[in-house]
């Protein structure tokens, strides 16, 4: 997500207005983008982000959200933020926490070994469609999913929250809010479904295959009413996403650009059209989220949207159960924390492969397999996916708690002790 900075330099500004607002004014680095006309935004529809923002002064509006001006506003986009704590860790022997270890030598004889120990904080993502309630608590932001499971946030640190909220009031019209306006949000279906909105859509290919879906591209524009800029040999072009039918790669800097009467344009800029580009969000059915990084772009063929999914599709998550096999032919069955983290169905796992970063929700996993250098992730469609040892998969995983049966301390098991984890479809 992108932060903007501004820089306060006031004197005059006392100390317990730099509390309160310090943190902000460290994570802004440009002007917000102006508020659009309510005309000229999409009306209220079930794949919108939608619900009640109760202000600190007492007004409550309700409406379609946006999210950090022209960011999150479906109900499958991610809400991210840092937990204030891990309860999880504190359930390891603290001898047996993971660690980098670094030998103290003399003269090429280790005397003795120092470990770093794992950083414990962890980041939180979950789909807003899982989400039930967010609300300023002072120094946290307190997040509660469907499952009613409850995650407090660390309020000094990065966070979606922290980027403003602009909401499409159903009688005030549209209100762009700063975090610290906000008490709460309580999130819902939209009370009125209006026309669907024309989103991108379609198939992004790579050398390795082949995603389908809700398309964000370059990470944002996510609307056919966005627009693709770039140089052509007359000029510069401006063109509605809506218009495009394909766009491929050809150079760092240019790609080749098919509208849907035909005809074609070669465009320059690297910044939506090359090496600059962030990558792209699809939103593919077998897999939750993938982000495509245009080093492993090829081609983009955009098709008509489906509506997307409502608010109430969205079912409440349940907790992570399954079965650990270790490396020595333990086998446990029971509740799991993963990576000291991860305990719901709606968590993801996120790991690499081929230029393309996976967000899996663990509802969709079968099971791990960690026999081979490459992991093994099986879905419960059957496919499976090789996925690169880094990121959730990484041997800095901080391994996997159990709790068994009705026993008050689980079992712990470092990651390099786990030969497979096989995850209960509930």
């Amino acid at each position: 997500m992108s932060k903007r900075s501004t820089i306060v330099t006031a004197a005059s500004v006392v100390v317990l207005l730099a509390a309160g607002l310090g943190y902000r004014a460290l994570q802004r680095t440009a002007p917000p983008n102006p508020a659009p006309t309510a005309q000229s935004e999409p009306a209220p529809h079930a794949s919108l982000l939608y619900g009640r923002i109760t202000t600190r002064d007492g007004v409550t509006l309700e409406g379609r959200l946006r999210f950090g001006g022209n960011q999150e506003a479906f109900w499958g986009d991610y809400f991210n933020g840092v937990k204030k704590a891990n309860p999880w860790a504190a359930l390891v022997p603290p001898d047996r926490l993971p660690g980098a270890r670094r030998p103290f030598e003399i003269f090429g004889f280790e005397l003795f070994s120092l470990s770093d120990p794992v950083d414990m904080k962890r980041p939180f993502m979950a789909r807003f469609g899982d989400l039930a309630r967010i609300e300023a608590r002072g120094r946290d932001v307190r997040v509660t999913l469907k499952s009613r499971t409850v995650f407090d946030l660390d309020r000094f640190s990065a966070s979606d929250f922290d980027d403003g909220v602009r909401i499409w009031d159903t009688l005030l019209g549209v209100k762009s809010l700063d975090s610290l306006r906000i008490s709460s949000i309580d999130f819902v279906p939209a009370s009125e479904a209006g026309p669907a909105p024309a989103r991108l859509h379609g198939a992004v290919q790579t050398a390795h295959g082949v995603f389908t879906g809700f398309i964000q591209w370059d990470r944002q524009e996510s609307f056919e009413a966005g627009e693709l800029t770039g140089q052509s040999g007359e000029g510069s072009v401006r063109l509605r996403f809506g218009d495009v039918n394909s766009i491929a790669p050809e150079s760092p800097e240019t790609s080749l650009v098919t509208l849907r009467d035909g005809r074609q344009l070669r465009l320059n800029n690297p910044r939506q059209l090359g090496k600059d580009n962030l990558g792209l969000y699809v939103d593919d059915p077998r897999y939750g989220r993938v982000l495509v990084s245009w080093r492993a772009f090829r081609h983009a063929g955009f098709t008509p949207a489906p509506p997307g999914p409502a608010y109430d599709e969205f079912a409440p998550g349940h907790p992570l159960t399954g079965t650990v096999v270790s490396r020595s032919g333990q086998r446990l069955a029971g509740r799991l924390v993963f990576d000291l983290d991860e305990s719901e169905s709606t968590e993801t796992l996120d790991a690499p492969a081929h230029g393309v970063d996976y967000t899996l929700p663990f509802s969709l996993i079968a099971s791990i397999a960690l026999d081979s250098p490459t992991p093994l992730i099986t879905l419960h469609s059957g496919e499976q996916l090789h996925l690169e040892p880094e990121g959730d998969l990484s041997p800095n995983n901080a391994g996997l708690l159990i709790f068994v049966d009705a026993r008050t301390t689980p079992e712990y098991f470092p990651w390099s002790e786990i030969r497979r984890i096989d995850f209960n479809r509930n």
